[in-house]
């Protein structure tokens, strides 16, 4: 795995990392699992202040940050600059939170006064991709730090800059060493670090086939994962929409990134009154997007990732209109030799079809057409994926529930979809399991330990098993 920063705008191989050594990664682990040790009984509010302090690195050098995201994977620089802002209310968030959220929790009980307490899991292995290249690190460091559990950290092959950075800024914040080490791993070392006795947690997002393989390892070796693997989030348009907001939102819920976003409207759902409306109106806002330079302003789409995640992009809306779907709208070409995927709309998109329930991971748009909302429903649900959705309807009473008939880990009604620190994050099926961000986020690699003290022994005690009865 060639771990190398290649600007997709200008197509300029900025620089190429070399692969860890064992040697690096043995040092990693032992250094990790030492400072678990050291962070086993301390007080969560020996980390908070590194979590404030941060969250103020990436306040204060949010342009600098923002343009290793934007030479690195082609984000558009004002995108960037959010994704860092982002970064920096997770930090804020878990470091004003954390002591909160690891309260003991009382339990009634007649065992004695009882309690669960949360304690550090281990050593964690954190698996990103390059989409959010700062974003996804924050939200299982964040969280992780404030528990006590270190993090060794393997980032995506095309963004190696952004993961130093984000480390580098770790280190600043005043963070141990062993805190969040970043090691650039072949997929072989991925599974011995998996498989390492020091390693008690894995988590990952990715795509389904890398989540698919590193769980394989985990199950094996029995540790505890989470996993987010994409999904085809539907954007059901409901017969008593308002079509002004549908058609303001639904350009950017595609587009955003260059619809390079797990949770990014994929399909289009809507009901055969407002079909012919929102097709004309989603058509005239692809063909006014501006392709160009990321760091311009003025540019409203950026490259992709890739000439790799380019070309299979173009393969899967080959293979669609091969199997019938009709190619109902694709965008003037742009005179660069940048990786910009032109904006596409594919409609009659038939369940036989290569494209149906698949995502397609960039600025692509699925348009369906159904006869009523309990139609779109249906649709919505028929896919083996479930991350995210997004319902327009006349009230927020009766979107949210549409919402509740969804099977997917997040609905958002009559508005964009947000990523907030408060806002736990998952997905259903396919899209994989366990939450990030918000409570639950925190909670994910904890180990809950049930601690119940008495005075003396009970009286009901018998054999080492306490009863609720006397036995005669």
């Amino acid at each position: 795995m060639a771990y190398q920063t290649t600007n997709p705008y200008t197509n300029e191989v900025v620089k190429t990392y070399p692969e860890a050594t064992p040697a690096e990664v043995e040092a990693a682990l032992a250094q990790a699992q030492a400072l678990y040790k050291q962070w086993r009984n301390d007080p969560v509010s020996t980390r908070t202040p590194v979590l404030h302090k941060l969250a103020q690195i990436f306040r204060d050098e949010t342009d600098s940050l923002a343009k290793v995201l934007t030479t690195e994977m082609g984000k558009l620089f004002v995108e960037a600059q959010g994704e860092v802002i982002l970064c920096a209310e997770i930090a804020e968030y878990y470091a004003d939170h954390a002591e909160e959220f690891l309260q003991p929790r009382q339990i009634a009980s007649i065992a004695g006064d009882a309690q669960l307490e949360n304690h550090p899991l281990g050593v964690l292995m954190a698996v990103e991709p390059w989409n959010f290249p700062y974003y996804q690190i924050m939200r299982i460091f964040a969280p992780n730090f404030a528990i006590g559990d270190p993090i060794v950290l393997k980032h995506a092959a095309i963004t190696p800059g952004s993961a130093l950075a984000f480390e580098d800024a770790v280190r600043r914040a005043g963070a141990p060493a062993g805190s969040l080490t970043n090691l650039f791993l072949s997929y072989d070392q991925v599974s011995q670090v998996v498989a390492d006795d020091r390693v008690q947690g894995v988590a990952l997002t990715g795509s389904e086939r890398g989540g698919t393989a590193v769980a394989e390892v985990a199950g094996k070796y029995l540790k505890k994962t989470t996993m987010e693997l994409g999904g085809t989030d539907a954007f059901i348009v409901a017969h008593d929409a308002d079509m002004a907001m549908v058609n303001s939102i639904a350009p950017r819920a595609r587009l955003y990134n260059a619809g390079q976003v797990c949770t990014s409207s994929k399909r289009f759902i809507v009901t055969e009154n407002h079909y012919d409306e929102f097709l004309a109106s989603l058509k005239q806002a692809f063909a006014a997007v501006k392709l160009g330079d990321p760091m311009d302003p003025t540019t409203s789409l950026a490259p992709m990732n890739s000439k790799k995640a380019k070309e299979k992009l173009q393969a899967q809306v080959d293979a669609a209109v091969a199997g019938g779907a009709t190619l109902a709208f694709v965008h003037d070409p742009v005179d660069s030799d940048g990786q910009f995927f032109l904006p596409t709309i594919l409609t009659d998109i038939t369940k036989d079809n290569p494209a149906y329930g698949k995502e397609m991971f960039g600025p692509v748009a699925q348009v369906y057409k159904v006869k009523d909302d309990d139609e779109a429903v249906a649709l919505a649900n028929d896919t083996n994926y479930g991350l995210g959705g997004i319902v327009f309807a006349g009230t927020g009473d009766y979107g949210a529930q549409l919402a509740s008939r969804i099977e997917t880990g997040q609905v958002y009604v009559n508005t964009f979809f947000s990523s907030l620190p408060e806002l736990e994050f998952g997905g259903v099926k396919k899209s994989g399991y366990g939450r990030e961000l918000g409570r639950e986020g925190i909670s994910s690699f904890v180990n809950q330990e049930l601690v119940v003290k008495r005075d003396k022994p009970n009286d009901n005690e018998f054999g080492g098993l306490v009863l609720p009865f006397h036995l005669n």
